[in-house]
């Protein structure tokens, strides 16, 4: 899906031609040495947190630990992604001809700091996504799994069939994976959108947009106006989708095998 990502940024920078090929995959390479670890950080310290917490507030509605623990999960990636990012993004828009080349640039022109730019328009945007992902994901398959239980007692009920045999059955398949992560992808994608644009905006151009979530709010909003933030929220919702979904069917396959270890 990196393409629509692409796209998505060129059309955030308003740029002419957004669907140009040239470059379609620049920054890709940076991209996974960034997304590969900040997903082992943020998905594994998420399933922790949230065990924790669900253990230790047991009184406290589990929507609630949910939330807190994708907050506190994205935090613990967010670290290592957002070098990943500003490189990615400068790629994207065909600032650099290389991955190195942008790395290089960076650093020379502001050391470490240059590769934290736009940090916390990243964080700004990643806590209330990874938020609306997880806890709309969650719910969502905590919802079909009563269902698909009571659908289970009524079966077993008619036929006495063994208590056992419904409770094996108690996990998403792949079909039912991809349509709750269809619909938490779709909705996330899609409510935290203008913050996708300030977070390109501010570490692409930082000083341009006064280099605080505010101010690039303030100025996208003076200058284009309330429908400015919504700028490159199709391609977006096309990209995160579905990578949203091929992202929980093999996250759902996964836990399930591994319970067997």
């Amino acid at each position: 899906m990196y393409p629509m990502d692409t796209i998505k940024t060129r059309m955030q920078m308003d740029q002419a031609n957004p669907f140009r090929l040239a470059g379609i995959f620049g920054g890709v390479g940076g991209s996974l040495a960034g997304q590969v670890p900040y997903g082992v950080l943020t998905f594994g310290s998420y399933e922790m947190y949230k065990k924790s917490l669900l253990s230790q507030f047991p009184e406290v509605k589990p929507i609630f630990m949910y939330a807190l623990a994708a907050v506190m999960g994205d935090l613990t990636g967010s670290g290592w992604l957002c070098p990943s990012e500003v490189v990615k993004q400068r790629m994207q828009a065909g600032m650099h001809g290389s991955t190195k080349d942008a790395a290089v640039s960076i650093w020379r022109s502001k050391g470490l700091v240059g590769f934290y730019e736009g940090y916390f328009g990243g964080v700004a945007r990643d806590v209330p996504f990874r938020v609306a992902q997880l806890t709309s994901y969650e719910m969502t398959k905590n919802l079909y799994l009563r269902l698909k239980g009571r659908k289970l007692e009524e079966e077993k009920s008619k036929t006495r069939k063994r208590k056992s045999t419904a409770e094996n059955r108690m996990e998403l398949s792949s079909v039912e994976a991809a349509a709750c992560g269809a619909i938490c992808g779709t909705f996330s994608a899609a409510v935290t959108a203008p913050l996708d644009r300030i977070k390109t905006l501010l570490m692409t151009d930082s000083a341009a947009y006064g280099g605080s979530v505010a101010s690039c709010a303030s100025k996208i909003v003076r200058e284009e106006g309330i429908r400015g933030l919504m700028t490159g929220v199709v391609p977006r919702v096309i990209y995160i989708a579905p990578s949203v979904v091929i992202f929980f069917v093999a996250y759902e396959q996964m836990q399930q095998r591994l319970r067997y270890f």
